[in-house]
């Protein structure tokens, strides 16, 4: 099959008016803000040295935050900022999504606009404003009538640079919940569907692209006296934003919302789950790649309705528990933990997806290693890779303890890329995940832990506090629970790992609902 015959264009295609409109939305809000902020800021500072600098030296410092990461800030700060709100005034805002995303993005915008703009005010000669002055003109008149006419196309340079800077970062606003064009890029990264990850690179930057030549119009029309560039320019930018406003045209804000993380499980979890509620005559979507740090607080807050998470990952992210119980008996406490904040533990789905270290079955069998114990005489001369949080959780430093393991190096990457590195040799040794189906794909083992210093991975299900009473959503969910053994999310995320139109989520979901008897 052709590269470019591949169904997966399609399905790609059909996501675009909503990637596309939420991108363009959140975008151009953003920019808005900052340019709100900005520009007073500028016209505030241009003749004072001091205040000046320090602006411009705040804003160079938040470009050099990370984009993810400021993006990712402002979810804890505005969850914090929402309680406040709501026990101080009574009143409540979602932490989740567009907001965080457009502050963030705010801050990122500054920059260019107010280096643009203190320079374009400053840029001019001193001789106009004096001659402005002579023929009786206020500071205001002089301000509005000659300063910003002739600083504009300076300043609007600046604010196609913010335009293109925004719409680049927003791609990352899809762990922190805001759906945009990263949604393609995540989702294809974590299920290599390189045709998703292609499709959100060319969009996003043709948005890019669109939107300065638009800006470039407007400052053409600026810079040249011409109201048929600006004029059509300012046309274009009001057509793309009525454009982004159709998807949402009639659609009705109803339904449940399903959460999924960063990963091809829980990818193919949170198409299952929507699947089986709309089988059952509810109305459902899925919020897909939301950001471990987020997706608790976003159930808790009422932002999504339901997810899949497990039993030690709550355990020690949300319970702050570093010992290990039985897995029953952890389960129960769990339970009744998150019954203190309305959370409703429907019930386990069947698997467990722990972490687990892994290694190539042929040099494991050569070295007589078959469990973590085993490998503990061979780490000194060993390299060990991990996702971006794993050495920093909990269960690392668990089994550094109880098996006393000193390796050589230590890697971070994403998931399903450390699968390929450990089969080619680039790293001895991954903290996998022991329903992985790559596993499998790559040849390779997971060691037993005959310590159990890692804590039981149940996958379960969770509810929001608004959902706690919903009984027709817990009818149409409790058939899945029990029915999804190991062997079979294996099977289902070996496909997934696929590259092709069988692959994707959807299609996995549709695979896995038959093999365990559509309930």
């Amino acid at each position: 099959m052709s590269f470019f015959a591949d169904p997966r264009w399609g399905e790609a295609l059909s996501h675009l008016p909503d990637y596309l409109g939420n991108h363009v939305r959140v975008s151009l809000a953003a920019l808005a803000l900052g340019l709100a902020i900005s520009l007073p800021l500028a016209i505030l500072t241009r003749n004072r040295p001091a205040p000046r600098a320090a602006l411009l030296a705040l804003a160079s410092i938040v470009q050099t935050v990370p984009g993810l990461a400021l993006l990712a800030l402002f979810y804890p700060l505005l969850l914090l900022g929402a309680s406040v709100a709501l026990k101080w005034f009574g009143v409540s805002f979602s932490a989740f999504g567009f907001l965080p995303a457009m502050l963030a993005l705010a801050l990122y915008s500054m920059l260019p606009v107010l280096r643009n703009g203190i320079t374009g005010l400053n840029g001019i000669d001193p001789a106009l404003i004096e001659a402005a002055k002579g023929v009786g003109m206020t500071a205001q008149q002089t301000l509005l009538m000659v300063e910003l006419p002739l600083a504009l196309p300076v300043m609007m340079a600046g604010i196609r640079t913010a335009a293109v800077w925004v719409i680049g970062t927003a791609t990352l606003s899809t762990p922190i919940g805001q759906t945009s064009l990263g949604n393609y890029i995540f989702a294809g990264l974590q299920t290599q569907n390189w045709v998703f990850v292609l499709f959100g690179c060319f969009a996003s930057a043709m948005l890019a692209l669109a939107v300065d030549q638009l800006l470039g119009l407007i400052e053409s029309g600026l810079r040249h006296r011409s109201r048929l560039h600006a004029g059509l320019g300012a046309i274009g930018i009001a057509a793309l934003v009525a454009a982004t406003l159709v998807p949402t045209m009639g659609r009705s804000p109803s339904g449940y919302v399903v959460g999924a993380k960063t990963f091809a499980e829980q990818y193919v979890l949170s198409a299952l789950l929507r699947d089986r509620l709309q089988a059952a005559g509810l109305s459902a979507s899925a919020r897909s790649g939301l950001g471990s740090s987020v997706i608790f607080g976003a159930l808790k807050a009422g932002d999504i309705d339901l997810y899949v998470d497990y039993s030690g990952t709550l355990w020690a992210n949300q319970l702050h528990r570093t010992d290990i119980k039985p897995r029953a008996e952890l389960v129960a406490e769990l339970k009744t933990a998150l019954a203190k904040d309305n959370i409703t533990l429907l019930g386990e789905l069947g698997f467990e997806n722990a972490y687990a270290l892994v290694m190539p079955k042929k040099r494991a069998d050569a070295l007589g290693i078959h469990t973590i114990a085993d490998l503990a005489a061979h780490t000194s001369t060993m390299s060990i890779a991990g996702d971006y949080e794993f050495f920093s959780r909990p269960e690392w430093a668990a089994l550094q303890k109880a098996y006393g393991l000193q390796f050589n190096a230590q890697r971070q990457m994403q998931p399903d890329f450390m699968y390929a590195a450990v089969a080619s040799g680039e790293v001895d040794v991954i903290a996998g995940y022991t329903s992985d189906g790559l596993i499998a794909k790559y040849d390779l083992v997971a060691l037993d832990d005959p310590k159990q210093a890692i804590p039981p991975y149940d996958a379960i299900l969770l509810l929001a506090p608004k959902r706690a009473g919903d009984e027709r959503l817990k009818a149409a969910l409790s058939p899945l629970l029990g029915k999804i053994d190991i062997a079979t999310m294996r099977e289902a995320n070996l496909r997934a790992a696929g590259n092709d139109a069988n692959s994707s989520p959807d299609a996995v979901a549709k695979w896995l609902w038959g093999k365990i008897g559509r309930p």
